[in-house]
């Protein structure tokens, strides 16, 4: 049995949960658009971990998200999960934010050919990535510009996007899409936290950092999935 403090920052969701082996136990979190992170993140791994009626030191492990996502809300986690780790001798786990999103929207609507996790960059930009049905990763974190040309690209393969630049694509969604507008959660990061923990697949406390989502030159228009 062990016990995973998740922390997911990469975007304006203050997400803390706490997970025994891979079911949450405790979730604690708080989006506003204005980031409070800095404020509210301590408080809320202490809420979690007195939620589930534990102590700090029955934590074997911490994960948190490695982005892609803002600078400041991955920088305030990054450097609460490494504190935490430091102090309790603990391995540090790190979770790709879109693969959570993901993962989470394949379970919760399987069957479809394709699931595209979009974290909301700006304007009608996304950084999104592209997993099939196996939650295999097909295309890894690229920016595009969601359009029509984008979505018809799309057409008879159906498809779930999902995270907080999803509704981007509502205008031209057919029926045989779905899009899902929520940010990654620490709830949304159980199976894969536990699923390299098992592996003992660890991050270096000295070396790990996260990816931040940067600015970028947007290119062409894009095409279908593949």
């Amino acid at each position: 049995m062990a016990f995973i403090l998740l922390i997911e920052t990469s975007t304006n969701n203050c997400s803390v949960a706490l997970a025994k082996d891979s079911a949450i136990v405790a979730v604690k979190e708080l989006a506003q658009e204005q980031y409070v992170h800095a404020e509210m993140l301590h408080t809320f791994i202490a809420n979690v971990i007195e939620q589930a009626n534990i102590n700090i030191k029955d934590l074997q492990a911490i994960a948190v998200s490695k982005g892609p996502g803002s600078y400041t809300g991955l920088r305030i986690g990054v450097s609460a999960a490494k504190g935490l780790a430091f102090a309790g001798s603990l391995p540090l786990i790190s979770v790709n934010s879109l693969q959570a999103l993901a993962a989470y929207a394949q379970n919760q609507w399987p069957n479809y050919a394709y699931y595209q996790p979009m974290l909301d960059a700006r304007r009608s930009e996304v950084y999104r990535e592209v997993y099939d049905e196996n939650m295999n990763c097909l295309q890894q974190v690229q920016p595009l510009i969601i359009d029509e040309e984008f979505v018809a690209g799309c057409a008879g393969s159906p498809t779930v996007f999902i995270g907080d630049g999803a509704h981007k694509c509502l205008p031209w969604l057919g029926a045989e899409h779905k899009a899902v507008s929520l940010p990654p959660s620490a709830s949304m990061m159980a199976n894969i936290a536990y699923e390299k923990y098992m592996a003992s697949n660890f991050e270096s406390l000295a070396y790990f950092e996260p990816y931040y989502l940067k600015d970028f030159i947007p290119g062409i228009a894009k095409k279908a999935i593949l």
